[in-house]
């Protein structure tokens, strides 16, 4: 029988602006449909119900961006980009009022996604796993530390691919604001150190090719740039 060292499998983790230390990755969350908008081009109702969450991998997260494969069984890959929360203190029903406490960082993400696949899920009543969660789907900035940035409510989130504007908004335009989604979250789940919640998409997500260059930012943070090969 073959022997497997598992202690040489490679842990994730996310540089931490203006510290020794990086962010170890835990768990992956993710919010669908926090921006109207969004939900509208999706063909959904945007009206204010309790938020929804799906889950990534771990290993889904490519720290930093860069190049990007573009995956299999997929003819339309999609972009979709995102604030992201660190959280640094874990916990269970946490109260919203309490929720700054928990969040050690932010960051910019890209949540892409294989839409045909996802839509496919959807159709038939299934989970969309196969549409949200598989390698390299998750690129992310740097974490940006909330002793120097705080806990963002509002500013610019934006994409562009090739230099063209495709997606554009403000973080206060988001249904639920990331601590009423993490207070949900935490009902759900007891949340740990090292977990992310990527909180939302803004209107104007659409196709990547073999190619195409990719760059995002959020007021007050990293710019993400990747590269799909």
């Amino acid at each position: 029988m073959m022997a497997i060292d598992l202690f040489d499998v490679p842990q994730t983790r996310i540089p931490l602006i203006g510290s020794q230390h990086t962010f170890p990755v835990h768990r992956v969350y993710c919010v669908g449909r926090n921006y109207a908008a969004h939900a509208r081009e999706m063909g959904n109702d945007p009206d204010r119900e309790p938020p929804f969450f799906f889950m990534k991998p771990a290993d889904a997260i490519v720290p930093g961006g860069g190049p990007i494969k573009y995956p299999p069984r997929t003819q339309n890959l999609h972009h979709e980009i995102e604030l992201v929360a660190a959280i640094g203190k874990g916990g269970a029903n946490i109260a919203e009022d309490d929720v700054d406490g928990h969040v050690i960082a932010y960051g910019v993400g890209i949540d892409l996604t294989r839409r045909d696949l996802q839509a496919e899920a959807k159709s038939h009543g299934k989970p969309w796993d196969p549409g949200k969660s598989f390698e390299q789907a998750a690129p992310i900035s740097a974490l940006h530390s909330v002793n120097e940035l705080g806990h963002p409510t509002q500013g610019r989130i934006w994409l562009a691919v090739n230099d063209e504007l495709r997606q554009e908004g403000d973080l206060a335009d988001m249904i639920w604001s990331v601590r009423e989604a993490i207070a949900e979250l935490s009902t759900l789940y007891t949340l740990a150190p090292g977990d992310l919640l990527f909180t939302g998409t803004p209107a104007g997500v659409g196709p990547l090719v073999s190619g195409d260059r990719v760059t995002g930012g959020i007021d007050g943070l990293d710019e993400i740039e990747i590269t799909i090969v």
